[in-house]
């Protein structure tokens, strides 16, 4: 993958992962979830793995993109 963050929703129900992600938060510590926040981005960065990509997310999440 080369090019802009999609960030159309790409989920059929965006529902069913918010309850996916919330469940698996379920009965951890804060600093586990903080943990397993950590290890999912960095899975999902691997599985994009396009850095310009992962850049434009980053600056979007910290609100400096113009996306």
């Amino acid at each position: 993958m080369t090019g802009r963050l999609r960030t159309e929703t790409a989920f059929a129900n965006p529902d069913d992962f918010y309850d996916a992600l919330i469940e698996a938060h379920r009965g951890l510590s804060e600093e586990q979830s903080a943990q397993l926040n950590a290890k999912l981005i960095l899975l999902l960065a691997n599985h994009v793995g396009d850095l310009d990509v992962i850049r434009e997310a980053l600056a979007l999440a910290r609100g400096d993109g113009t996306s």
